[in-house]
């Protein structure tokens, strides 16, 4: 049995209805759950760790529930940068195709290590490029090492250019690969046990790169599991509006319907082409949503209805979504763009400072099918952060409102980081892995592989 207590926190914020928020509070962590939780002078002195929470202020780990871990190998690629979602992909398929086992196990080390600096506690990756031998038990293992708390996407792509889909024809497996291996990880990895650090999710990638059987007997598959989720890109962009129709006569969201991937065990990334009836249909079906503001933005996909769907009762977290198509991986600065873009849209009193902060917590825990984690009281899972205060971003804003400044000043990195009962982060830095060989390493195999596809003739600026 081991223990942590971290003392004397200025500002905890709970993100429970009934705790609250407490000042000059402590809490105290046995194995990998709270323990006790509340004022300083209520709780143990003492602990095999302790954290000092002084000029801090902790919160619940953030849920990051859509990222595809291997394109920080392809940040800013030429060629890549100014395009919409389709031609995008049609520049980066090739190269993702390079991928191997050592590339998957680096890539995402580097993808988790930027999430947990930025307060990611649990994170979903949704890789669906498999060649030259990649696994998902190489992503698991990365999760392993550095402490990560993980739900590993099996993708999947049938469609080749070949057959009407836009990934090379190299980079699509068959059904029976897909569902073999897809087994195989779910019976090897796969834990529906409170507190789980590895759970399997199935997911083939989008409407417009599988055919309906790889849907339909993918859905089968999870749900002969306890616990297996489903997940998939839905309603990202008008193009794949006019290939669902084109192909099935719906749209989107009605085609995933039709197929039996709605429910409380299915959430879509992206759902901006959505109609009210559509939204309605989700928030009845318990049909759960990552949104991915960012990602968005950058490939000039929309603004998704967010306000809508909370207030229809949707189930809604945050997604970072890939490295290549944000390109960042930071889960507060994701939150803040989340809030932004919705004023925008529509208003100022959008999205509140509290609404943010549900999505990056308790709405990405939903999202997930988890009820451990979102919320610090006694007996959820030891995932919390704590952000120094007293730093030339917060100056004139946290003394008025922590939590408020989080999101409206400049995006922090944590000071420190505890998950599943260990710390992770101290003093800023990630204490697992060796991040500065690893970033030389990941940037070896980026230029290697990127270096194989100039850019285009298209692209090339003039």
């Amino acid at each position: 049995m081991s223990t942590i207590l971290v003392k004397n926190i200025s500002h905890l914020i709970t993100n429970d209805p009934v705790i609250g928020t407490i000042k000059n509070a402590s809490i105290f962590v046995q194995d990998n759950e709270i323990k006790q939780i509340g004022p300083a002078d209520d709780l143990p002195k003492s602990a095999d760790k302790i954290i000092d929470g002084s000029g801090k202020m902790v919160c619940p780990g953030f849920v990051n529930t859509h990222h595809h871990f291997y394109q920080t190998l392809t940040r800013a690629v030429p060629g890549a940068m100014d395009e919409k979602l389709f031609d995008w992909l049609v520049r980066l398929y090739p190269i993702w195709g390079e991928l191997d086992p050592e590339s998957t196990y680096i890539s995402s080390l580097v993808a988790m290590a930027e999430l947990i600096l930025s307060g990611c506690t649990t994170a979903s990756d949704h890789q669906y490029i498999w060649p030259h031998g990649a696994l998902l038990d190489d992503q698991i293992r990365a999760a392993n090492e550095i402490g990560l708390r993980f739900h590993a996407v099996r993708g999947s792509m049938t469609l080749g250019r070949s057959q009407g889909g836009l990934p090379p024809d190299h980079v699509v497996q068959t059904q029976d690969e897909i569902l073999i291996d897809s087994q195989r990880v779910i019976e090897k990895f796969h834990d529906n046990e409170r507190y789980a650090m590895t759970r399997v999710v199935l997911a083939p990638c989008s409407p417009f790169s599988v055919d309906e059987s790889i849907l339909i007997e993918s859905a089968k598959l999870a749900r002969s599991y306890d616990g297996v989720l489903l997940h998939t890109h839905v309603a990202e962009t008008q193009d794949e509006e006019k290939f669902t129709m084109q192909r099935a006569g719906l749209r989107p969201a009605r085609y995933m319907e039709k197929l039996g991937w709605v429910g409380n065990d299915v959430w879509w990334a992206h759902c901006i082409w959505l109609s009210p009836d559509e939204i309605q249909m989700m928030a009845q079906t318990g049909t759960g949503v990552a949104h991915c503001p960012s990602s968005n933005m950058r490939l000039g996909s929309g603004i998704a209805p967010i306000r809508e769907m909370i207030d229809a009762g949707v189930k809604v977290g945050l997604g970072v979504d890939g490295s290549a198509s944000n390109d960042s991986s930071h889960m507060i600065a994701e939150g803040r763009m989340a809030m932004l873009l919705q004023r925008v849209a529509k208003g100022a009193d959008a999205l509140t400072i509290q609404e943010t902060l549900n999505l990056e917590t308790i709405g990405g825990a939903s999202v997930l099918g988890r009820d451990d984690i979102g919320i610090l009281r006694p007996g959820m899972a030891a995932d919390f952060i704590g952000i120094s205060l007293n730093t030339i971003q917060f100056a004139g804003g946290a003394c008025h409102d922590p939590l408020a400044a989080l999101f409206l000043c400049t995006p922090p990195q944590v000071d420190f980081s505890v998950i599943n009962g260990k710390q992770i982060v101290e003093d800023g830095r990630i204490i697992s892995i060796d991040l500065e060989k690893l970033i030389e390493k990941h940037n070896e195999i980026a230029v290697k592989m990127v270096k194989k596809y100039p850019v285009p003739e298209r692209f090339k600026l003039v």
